[in-house]
């Protein structure tokens, strides 16, 4: 593959556009607590209509014009990325684009057979991360509200880990009265499997979870839960504005890590835009709103307007938000937040 010339596209605070996460659909077979709860994403609530979503070729389309301003990994979320039945498709779509070298994406792996694994392996997908909050049933069927069995996920990452991923990594996101007594758990099951684990401060993403600070469990705190049982030591980064905090057992059984979003933010170092599986284009996790880039395409606009349109995007960007939650009146900023189901995490 050639390789493609970038246009440094940088931000108000100097920080460069490098990561595209790419949602491609709003449904999720979970209701899970933190992310999409059942009281709100019910029987009648109204999902985006299939024939809403962006059509194959304006995502690569999208993808391209990321490419050549300076984006090199693309990650396929959701909502539930596996639900989109063309999805091996457009990895193969997003693979070919020039100066795209790693394209991963994030799963609750319920519906990864060990065909549907190969299938997007072939297609070019190098990583994937799997969301697994618990190991018992029980807090699992909490956290996930549809009293879906534990041992299908694990079956999903066993299937991954068959078909040759680069990487498999288990993200487990903590809430403090659900899910706390699962991080020592959880150590132990995937130290010594070459696994990354990588535990999650609950976040205060969209505006239905039900955020409270209180029910945040630190990283600090995880780090003790688990240094207590199984002594870890911190390892650094592997790239600038790398997201999870690298950790390493001493006994020499792997590597874990830690994001610390709510108790150590990360935004001076933030090169993520996120594209929803409308075609908004947002500049935040936490935004309160986004740019409407499948209206442009459909209008009929050329490639090099496109690329004017997100690198002014990007220019103007002053986003921050983690830095400042605790400087923001809790109503006010959660009011108009996307939800994370409509962006990914």
């Amino acid at each position: 593959m050639e390789t493609v010339q970038k246009h440094k596209v940088k931000d108000q605070f100097e920080r460069p556009v490098r990561d595209l996460r790419i949602s491609v659909t709003d449904r999720c077979n979970f209701r899970c607590v933190y992310c999409m709860p059942r009281e709100v994403f019910g029987p009648g609530y109204a999902f985006v209509p299939r024939a809403e979503l962006l059509r194959l070729e304006e995502i690569s389309r999208i993808a391209k014009v990321f490419a050549k301003n300076g984006v090199s990994k693309i990650r396929i979320t959701g909502g539930e990325p596996l639900i989109r039945r063309d999805l091996e498709q457009l990895i193969e779509m997003i693979d070919d684009v020039d100066g795209i070298q790693d394209v991963s994406m994030t799963t609750n792996a319920s519906l990864l057979t060990e065909d549907r694994a190969r299938a997007l392996r072939t297609a070019g997908l190098k990583r994937i991360n799997i969301s697994l909050d618990a190991l018992d049933e029980k807090t699992f069927q909490k956290v996930n509200d549809v009293e879906f069995p534990v041992k299908k996920v694990l079956q999903g990452i066993e299937n991954a880990e068959k078909v040759g991923f680069e990487q498999v990594k288990i993200n487990a996101v903590i809430r403090s009265g659900f899910n706390e007594h699962s991080i020592s758990q959880l150590a132990a099951y995937f130290r010594g499997t070459g696994m990354i684990l990588r535990f999650i401060e609950f976040m205060d993403v969209g505006s239905t979870n039900r955020w409270k600070l209180e029910e945040v469990v630190s990283v600090r705190q995880m780090v003790d839960i688990i240094g207590a049982e199984f002594p870890i030591v911190p390892v650094s980064p592997n790239y600038r504005g790398e997201v999870a905090k690298r950790w390493r057992y001493l006994d020499g059984t792997g590597e874990i890590g830690f994001i610390a979003s709510v108790t150590e933010p990360f935004c001076g170092d933030c090169s993520r835009a996120r594209l929803s599986a409308v075609g908004m284009l947002y500049t935040c996790l936490f935004a309160t709103s986004g740019f409407d880039l499948k209206a442009l395409i459909r209008e009929g606009c050329s490639d090099k307007a496109l690329a004017r349109h997100i690198c002014s995007i990007w220019e103007n960007r002053t986003d921050r938000y983690s830095e400042l939650r605790g400087n923001v009146p809790e109503q006010a900023s959660r009011s108009e937040r996307v939800e994370m189901s409509h962006i990914g995490g």
